[in-house]
């Protein structure tokens, strides 16, 4: 069957003004840049305000004639985040969900599709971020390229399904973050043929809060089916939470923006503006990893319903979506969050011995390592380091090793560990810290006069290396194996070679590589619930 019949939504043609394709929706019209034909601002859902306020995403109602998809819809509300920046003209609006498509503008069969997932903490960001502008990586590998805008903080993860009253008596969805990625997912399946892409070779791929999407989706049975590979970069996968410790997050997000209370709750809670959802959201989010370090305000939850169980538990099982999965994190993940004095990442001695003393209060089962084993797992370096290791360890690289333990079982993993570094930011005493693997993979390295990643050099060693991660993530996306002709073998994640691949100024395989963490973290999972 060809993809034309399989697909009733497929190319219309083009007229003078740019490439259209009928969508699921309707017809929508894009631009060509050289190459590539993109379209920004394509409604996947229906607007989530009004009495669609946090209820599950729907789809957008049919319309008649081409709509112009020039330009970026709005990105989801958000406060204002120093180290991004929305992109030229982006507003923000509650009505936020829209998808982004580059595509090769020349026809050929159906190519792989890679769907982006951004990250940002679960409460900043957007699809239209320069830094995922997709024409180098469609230049680059013949692919076609989706990114989505789904909701964030309050909007996307407060569940206010978890406490009794109007909160809970059938009012609001849960998940709605999710819930977003999970329709717009379904938008690919049903209408990228159109824009000649595969669905049957669809890689859901995101960084951070969007690597968490990603082994979240991988854990939530009503995703499968939907994406046929995965990639999750610097994951938080063991960052997903009860409806216990959502209710306390629903209880203070109630004093703060309703503290008078009454009936009909829900329906306060909708008229409320959407400037004072977002204020009340930067109050949350600075105040929960205050009061309980390690922790999120915002994040996906185990609701028994769309997500039955704690993401990382389902993999340990052998129990995720048995697809290919490509996982790392970056080296030095926690130094930027101590840079900003984020309050996300437990750096000093009193803040992380409070967040072993609470998951031992969670897991009394659990055999927790002893503070001293942990330390000398960090031997020889200085005591400041020694708070950004355990850090970056308990927050990223170890659910990433557990991840990948678990998951090798049934799908092919590969694990990788982004080393990299320009002069300037080993200078700084940044190095390869949370999210520089990204520009790296996007291709997009320079950004503008004020980016001051290569004022000291490293700019064509960046390039060499840019080049060579896209075509591994490419050729996973095509094949799911990063292995390719003009690159040394990635072998997949086993016992007990346990191959890791090192991103450096060269690709290097090293095996075990995390075997000292390993060891001492123990193989049981260390997770808030």
């Amino acid at each position: 069957m060809q993809p034309s019949d399989a697909y009733p939504h497929g190319p219309v043609g083009t007229d003078s003004d740019g490439p259209v394709v009928s969508t699921p929706a309707g017809a929508v019209r894009g631009e060509q840049v050289g190459s590539v034909s993109v379209w920004r601002g394509i409604r996947y859902a229906a607007p989530p305000t009004g009495d669609l306020r946090w209820r599950a995403p729907v789809p957008p109602e049919p319309w008649t004639g081409i709509r112009d998809a020039l330009r970026f819809g709005p990105a989801a509300p958000q406060g204002v985040g120093p180290m991004i920046d929305l992109g030229v003209g982006v507003r923000q609006d509650e009505d936020c969900l829209f998808l982004n498509v580059w595509a090769p503008a020349e026809p050929a069969a159906p190519r792989p599709v890679m769907v982006w997932v951004h990250g940002g903490a679960y409460v900043l960001g957007s699809a239209s971020q320069a830094l995922y502008d997709g024409r180098s990586l469609v230049e680059a590998g013949d692919v076609v390229v989706v990114t989505i805008n789904y909701r964030l903080g309050v909007l996307g993860f407060l569940d206010l399904t978890a406490t009794g009253g109007d909160e809970g008596d059938g009012s609001f969805d849960g998940n709605l973050a999710l819930r977003d990625v999970i329709l717009a997912l379904q938008w690919v399946r049903d209408g990228i043929a159109g824009f000649g892409g595969d669905p049957d070779c669809v890689t859901v791929f995101g960084e951070s809060a969007g690597g968490g999407m990603v082994t979240t989706l991988m854990a939530t049975p009503s995703a499968r089916g939907l994406f046929h590979r995965a990639i999750a970069q610097s994951s938080p996968a063991t960052s997903v939470y009860d409806r216990a410790r959502a209710a306390t997050v629903v209880r203070r997000f109630v004093e703060l923006v309703d503290p008078d209370g009454g009936a009909d709750r829900a329906t306060r809670l909708r008229a409320l503006p959407v400037e004072a959802l977002v204020e009340a959201g930067q109050v949350l989010f600075s105040e929960v990893p205050s009061t309980a370090p390690g922790t999120l305000a915002f994040a996906p939850t185990v609701d028994g319903d769309l997500v039955p169980d704690y993401p990382v538990a389902v993999f340990a099982r052998g129990e995720a979506a048995p697809v290919p999965l490509l996982i790392g994190t970056n080296k030095d993940e926690a130094s930027l969050f101590a840079r900003m004095k984020s309050p996300l990442m437990p750096v000093q001695t009193d803040t992380i011995e409070e967040m072993f003393a609470q998951i031992a209060v969670e897991h009394p089962e659990l055999v927790l390592p002893e503070r001293a084993q942990v330390v000398s797992a960090y031997s020889g370096m200085r005591v400041r380091a020694v708070g950004l290791g355990i850090a970056r360890d308990i927050g990223f690289r170890m659910p990433t090793v557990w991840v990948a333990e678990g998951h090798a079982a049934v799908a092919a993993v590969h694990l990788y560990r982004f080393d990299h570094a320009t002069p300037v930011l080993k200078l700084l005493r940044i190095g390869a810290t949370h999210a520089t693997e990204l520009p790296y993979v996007w291709g997009n390295l320079v950004h503008g006069p004020r980016d001051v990643t290569f004022k000291l050099g490293g700019l064509a060693a960046a390039r060499v290396l840019s080049a060579a991660m896209q075509q591994r993530w490419i050729a996973f996306a095509r094949t799911g194996s990063p292995d390719h002709p003009d690159a040394v073998s990635w072998p997949a994640y086993t016992s007990p070679v346990r191959a890791t691949m090192v991103f450096d100024r060269t690709e290097t395989v090293v095996e075990d590589l995390d075997r000292n963490l390993r060891e001492t973290w123990g193989a049981e999972p260390l997770a808030f619930r």
